[in-house]
């Protein structure tokens, strides 16, 4: 193992004590810090010494992908690490939004790709004002998945941001540090329902007709918010804002429309779970969940991808046909997930895809030491105490925010010490 040192995103909703006080540094820092990078992300890799000098995983292990991932996961997964470990703090709401499947992913990065006349390796956050042609069926198919074709006497033109920056998948799984606020998942739409009728908005009434008909009116319902005029956006949300109402939903809709007092995204979420998270319990957020952090610090992995597609509470794009195309307009039961345990002072939050594998380490002096036979490369970030991970190959000690990596040549991961460590790992 070596230590890795973390890339720190500095978002406008970040918090400028959580990742702070973990690592011990001074509080307030200079900025928001919203999220503590721990991979090989291209937008933001976490580092390691080489010869006096930091050199960035990413280039490791473009440098030598078998020593560090390993024959079985490069199978899998290609030459990159398909996980990308975080620290999340969130003081103010970040956007609703959801993440395509594997397949979606796939077929939009395609389709966009060729929609710009780019090959396939070359990945801009924008579609430039290429001149893409919309002609067969397939093309206008093929532009419907981009949201943004003009088609027009069989020829058009794509521009504008993009939906699918690479071919991937983006599941997300988080574990709370501190007490987390989060929206996750469609709930009964018949509680949704009373809920928007409850403020008294006449101007609600298809939407609350169409939450009445349960999960077959949740579609329209959504849509209906998201296409609402833009003239008459902020009147709406006023209207929601000041009207007398008391109870959890209607301090949220106060809340989110002090921040968005024009963005139909503050009624959306209203249709989700609102989960309040203690330290240690976890949210799932698979393909095509609505979903949106409120408040709070967690630990996130996630599949390595950047496909978000948004549905509000943002000034940013929102492409409201590739969203509902994506969401799974489905109740969702439960969305807390408690950890399992798997092994004396080891516990795994179980999720039903081979990208990623979180477990969460806890060790005592008088204990003994931990042994983890984790496939592929891993990485290991310290949340309290001091423990120290060995993987045959190297031992180091890691204090509060630190963190290390190790080589998929590397044997079992031993952890000893005093302190609780969260391990990331491919799940295969």
């Amino acid at each position: 193992m070596e230590l890795l040192y973390g890339s720190i995103r500095d978002y406008a909703w970040g918090s400028r004590s959580a990742i702070a006080e973990l690592q011990g540094r001074p509080v307030p820092s200079a900025g928001p810090e919203a999220e503590l990078w721990l991979g090989a992300h291209p937008g933001g890799p976490a580092t390691v010494d080489r010869g006096g000098e930091r050199m960035s995983l990413t280039d490791l292990l473009v440098a030598e992908p078998d020593h560090w991932l390993g024959d079985q996961v490069v199978d899998r997964f290609g030459t990159r690490l398909p996980f990308l470990l975080k620290v999340l703090a969130a003081d103010a709401p970040l956007s609703l939004q959801a993440h395509p499947d594997a397949e979606q992913a796939q077929a939009g990065y395609a389709a966009e790709q060729a929609l710009a006349g780019l090959p396939a390796a070359q990945v801009p956050v924008d579609l430039p004002a290429a001149q893409a042609q919309v002609g067969s069926p397939a093309e206008a198919a093929a532009a419907s998945v981009v949201g943004a074709a003009q088609a027009a006497a069989g020829t058009g033109r794509v521009q504008g941001p993009r939906n699918y920056v690479d071919p991937y998948h983006k599941p997300e799984l988080l574990v709370a540090l501190t007490p987390f606020d989060a929206l996750c998942g469609f709930r009964d739409p018949g509680v949704s329902a009373t809920a928007l009728a409850g403020f008294g908005v006449p101007e609600l009434s298809p939407v609350v007709a169409a939450l009445r008909a349960g999960p077959a009116g949740l579609r329209e319902a959504v849509r209906t918010l998201l296409t609402w005029p833009d003239g008459d956006r902020a009147g709406l949300i006023e209207a929601v804002r000041t009207a007398d109402v008391a109870g959890p939903d209607a301090e949220l809709a106060r809340e989110l429309a002090a921040r968005y007092p024009a963005d139909p995204g503050v009624l959306v979420a209203l249709l989700l779970h609102h989960v309040r998270l203690t330290p240690g319990e976890a949210i799932w957020m698979p393909a095509g969940n609505l979903h949106a952090y409120l408040r709070g610090c967690g630990v996130e992995i996630m599949a390595a991808s950047d496909n978000v597609l948004r549905g509000g509470l943002t000034p940013k794009h929102v492409d409201v046909d590739e969203l509902l195309r994506v969401l799974c307009f489905e109740v969702l039961g439960d969305p807390v997930i408690v950890a399992r345990p798997v092994a004396p002072g080891v516990v795994r939050w179980p999720v039903p895809v081979d990208d990623f594998a979180l477990h969460r380490v806890t060790v005592e002096a008088a204990g003994p030491e931990v042994r983890l036979p984790l496939p592929g490369p891993r990485v290991v970030f310290c949340h309290s105490g001091k423990v120290a991970v060995d993987d045959g190959i190297g031992a180091v000690m890691l204090g509060p925010g630190q963190a290390a990596v190790g080589t998929a040549a590397a044997t079992a991961l031993v952890v000893s010490g005093t302190g609780a460590a969260f391990v990331a790992s491919c799940g295969i």
